[in-house]
């Protein structure tokens, strides 16, 4: 169990691990420098990387658990807004939140502390205030809220709340004011008021939105105008555009079309899905095919044309795109791989770049660019 810890300890503790990474020999200060990290769910560790203006990876740094010995099904991985500290989540007994300092300069990892999960968590995220850790467990149907410390370790739950079936994700709103998980077994998206100031969630009205059944909603991203929300769900490899009312709270679905590959005929197993930062083209993931369709973004409407599919590394459960809105990289679970793609800045179509080893088992990327 995690105890608090003063805030001016907090601050030292951040300083000591950022003062250790300044001495590693190969670093430098410099201009604002983009970082990729790639949770490893069997080798468990994060694969660290710096990315070149070129899209070129460079290893930078495996960061290990500390006091996590076996190997959990998945990492998910969070950044606080401040870019100052990572979080990964470990599916693993004793279930941990698992805290990292992160160099501004060199943008490696120096481990701060690890706090407690209420569950195996398949998705973390961390509201926009920074202050409070978002989680979702699929296997003990339930989300959960952590209070963050001022070092960014986790403190014990303060809320753990029942859901339907599979809560897959749990993200907030962009003015964080409401706070949604996705119930993948039971096809429905709940909704919670958020009151960042006290830390609480309250059922929202209505308290859920219904989606086809046996579609399995799974994963979701905002348009950076906060007006729609894109689903991705699982079982039936749809991917779905609702318009999105601020002020209420309410998703309303305005498109349904596919993640699936044109002559697909097998079981959909859909995945992961993220949009470019100017919010011109969205991309999901598909396991059964090994693929990442394109879509491209009608900024009025909001709906999607789709631009085509593009295979991937084996069983693509993550992938994200670079800050810079120029690059994405997909990683395998069976191929413990990392492929980099140019997107097309016209088009919104992906060319391959390259491809890094990982860790074992990547299934989580998340960008950061520094300072």
């Amino acid at each position: 169990m995690s105890t608090p810890i003063r805030r001016t300890a907090s601050r030292a503790a951040i300083a000591t691990a950022l003062t250790l990474l300044a001495l590693i020999p190969g670093v430098r200060a410099g201009m604002a420098e983009t970082f990729a990290y790639v949770g490893n769910a069997d080798s468990n560790d994060i694969s660290v990387f710096k990315m070149a203006e070129s899209g070129e990876m460079t290893p930078v740094q495996t960061a290990a658990f500390t006091g996590v010995e076996k190997p959990g099904s998945s990492t998910p991985l969070a950044i606080t807004p401040d870019k100052r500290v990572l979080i990964a989540g470990i599916r693993s007994q004793p279930y941990l939140a698992v805290s990292f300092a992160i160099d501004p300069k060199t943008g490696r990892l120096g481990h701060v502390g690890n706090g407690p999960l209420a569950d195996s968590m398949a998705n973390i995220a961390v509201d926009r205030s920074g202050k409070f850790l978002f989680s979702a467990s699929y296997g003990g149907n339930k989300v959960a809220l952590n209070p963050l410390q001022a070092n960014g370790v986790a403190a014990e739950p303060k809320q753990v709340i029942p859901t339907g079936l599979n809560a897959h994700a749990f993200l907030p709103a962009p003015d964080n004011r409401f706070v949604f998980a996705t119930n993948l077994g039971s096809d429905q998206v709940l909704s919670f008021a958020f009151d960042s100031t006290a830390g609480t969630l309250t059922p929202n009205d209505p308290p859920a939105v219904k989606v086809p059944e046996k579609s399995g909603p799974r994963h979701f991203v905002f348009h950076p105008s906060g007006k729609f929300v894109y689903l991705v769900h699982e079982l039936n490899g749809d991917v779905a555009a609702f318009s999105y009312e601020a002020k209420s709270g309410a998703w309303t679905e305005m498109q349904r079309t596919s993640a699936l590959p044109e002559g697909f005929g097998g079981k959909p197993w859909a995945a992961d899905i993220h949009l470019t930062p100017d919010g011109r083209f969205l991309y999901a993931s598909e396991r059964t095919t090994n693929t990442l369709a394109a879509y491209r973004i009608d900024a009025g409407s909001g709906k999607l044309t789709t631009i085509g599919s593009v295979p991937t590394e084996k069983q693509p459960r993550g992938f994200n795109i670079d800050p810079s809105g120029r690059y994405l990289a997909a990683v395998g679970e069976l191929s413990d791989g990392m492929t980099v793609y140019a997107i097309d800045q016209s088009s919104g179509a992906l060319t391959k770049l390259k491809s890094y080893p990982t860790g074992k088992k990547p299934n989580w990327v998340e960008f950061l660019s520094l300072p």
